[in-house]
């Protein structure tokens, strides 16, 4: 999101409001995950040979409306309704691929900018999941910035299996920015969840929404404690998932600025918007690909980039590069990976699945 400046007296009067109460939620190092559960619940599936595993950035069911914050717009609140037919398109494309375990990163919870949806608790009540678990990035009752309001959006893992073992890691703060706008801005962490497949010992998931506008190093240092908890997994012989939206491009991508095609309409020409130079950020990915095996092959993905992007900020403008991502310690099934570029106009990022090989 775009930097905001905030005015000193609307934060005083607001506090004086709110009385003892704090503003922004600031969250622990580790703390505990919110779970959720559907009204109803459907049997799971006997597993076979592999596991469906899916991850996107929904966009807080926004669509491509012009958002304020990420999209050269000027709308700030959805009506319910439009929020609404969002998610239900979503649900539509979660149901048609069936995933038995989905990555969501920008879910909102009860968000003034989103009719006060519980996206987390909708999305289960409308797909055949049976559990999930939430993780908060930004958790504000009042944001005084555009009249954005009270906030609450983060990741969340849904399942066909009971999930324990859940976990919010806290995540480095952007380096780049004042002590107000650091107040009230994004909290960043990772999902941490043990998915109790009956079949599968010590199976768990790691959901990640990375910084995507920082301009310092804070990517990098995301890319690097996500891996410190994926190898601390991998060391206790848990077989891992994870994934979600890195705001990285893949190491050796044929494109790496991308101010052109983020710059809004009375922008200066010479403007570069936060984020859209990935240029100095080209290596940050490498330890993970070198790590871990991708869903998408490094060698797959340089063969033939557009095929695998998964993002732009326009939803005039086709997907241009690619920021989301799988990875595991185990295996995939060979040739199982789908990008699905079809939902362009469902969210500013499509959804990526392949399936996981197990031995049940």
């Amino acid at each position: 999101m775009k930097q905001a400046i905030y005015s000193w007296a609307i934060v005083v009067i607001v506090i004086g409001a709110m009385g003892c109460e704090p503003l922004v939620t600031k969250f622990p190092e580790n703390s505990d995950a919110i779970k959720y559960s559907a009204q109803s619940h459907e049997s799971p599936p006997a597993v076979g040979n592999s596991l469906l595993i899916m991850t996107w950035n929904i966009r807080f069911g926004a669509a491509r409306i012009p958002w304020f914050g990420d999209s050269c717009g000027e709308r700030v609140i959805l009506t319910k309704a439009e929020v609404q037919e969002a998610l239900s398109a979503i649900a539509d494309k979660i149901n048609e691929v069936q995933p038995d375990i989905l990555l969501v990163q920008e879910v909102d919870v009860e968000s003034n900018r989103t009719g006060y949806i519980n996206q987390v608790q909708w999305l289960l009540d409308h797909t055949y999941f049976n559990y999930a678990a939430y993780g908060s990035m930004w958790k504000s009752q009042f944001v005084p910035s555009d009249g954005l309001g009270r906030i609450n959006t983060g990741q969340a893992v849904f399942s066909r299996w009971e999930l324990s073992d859940t976990e919010r890691i806290q995540l480095a703060l952007r380096g780049d920015q004042d002590a107000l706008t650091t107040y009230f801005y994004l909290r960043r962490n990772i999902l941490k969840t043990k998915v109790m497949v009956p079949e599968i010992d010590n199976l768990y998931v790691l959901n990640i929404h990375a910084s995507a506008f920082s301009t310092d190093d804070t990517k990098q240092q995301h890319v690097t404690e996500f891996k410190e908890v994926f190898d601390a997994l991998d060391s206790g012989g848990a077989l891992v998932i994870g994934g979600g939206d890195f705001n990285l491009l893949p190491p050796g991508s044929d494109s790496t600025n991308y101010c052109d095609e983020d710059r809004c309409q009375d922008d200066d020409p010479d403007f570069c918007p936060e984020g859209s130079d990935y240029t100095p950020e080209m290596t940050w990915m490498e330890p993970i690909y070198n790590a871990y095996s991708p869903a998408v092959s490094l060698s797959d993905y340089l063969a033939s980039n557009s095929r695998y992007f998964t993002h732009s900020t326009s939803g005039d403008v086709f997907w241009n590069r690619k920021l989301d991502y799988l990875f595991t310690n185990g295996t995939w099934s060979a040739g199982t990976d789908s990008t699905y570029q079809e939902t362009m106009q469902l969210a500013d990022h499509a959804p990526v699945s392949a399936r996981l090989a197990v031995q049940p």
